[in-house]
């Protein structure tokens, strides 16, 4: 099931969805959860936060996938399983890129001329794909150990 969200997030993003757009799109589809919000409310979270080279947004829509399925729907609701799993998604994709940072997994200013120079000359889009794919496969694989 990782495998089938990690590849959809991956042809999602290559369709032309941004990396937060994918991973929470196709964590949403094979949820069933079908919505208006779903892809637009992760599309300020592209580019590391609008292009500022803040947190991946592929992370951002990790995050927001896990909320999503895991958050709490009264104020009363606890939080533990949804913190667990967002500190272990943050800590796995940072031990596998060195980073959570959109400009230091890139290299550059996706927010600048030169920067986006960059980022098509040096193909960092494959890079970017990788990204998005691996947060969704992390995403389905921490809801199946919840259980």
């Amino acid at each position: 099931m990782g495998n089938q969200v990690s590849e959809r997030s991956g042809d999602l993003f290559a369709s032309g969805l941004c990396c937060s757009e994918g991973v929470l799109t196709a964590v949403a589809e094979n949820q069933g959860i079908d919505s208006d919000l779903v892809p637009g409310i992760a599309t300020g979270f592209c580019g590391g936060m609008a292009y500022t080279g803040n947190m991946c947004g592929a992370v951002s829509g990790a995050i927001m996938a896990l909320g999503m399925l895991l958050g709490r729907r009264k104020p009363e609701d606890p939080r533990d399983d949804l913190n667990d799993a967002v500190r272990k998604l943050l800590s796995g994709f940072e031990g596998k890129f060195g980073s959570t940072n959109c400009m230091d997994l890139l290299g550059c200013d996706l927010g600048t001329p030169e920067g986006m120079e960059k980022y098509r000359n040096d193909n960092l889009r494959d890079r970017c794909r990788e990204f998005t794919e691996e947060a969704a496969g992390m995403v389905m694989s921490l809801l199946s150990e919840i259980g």
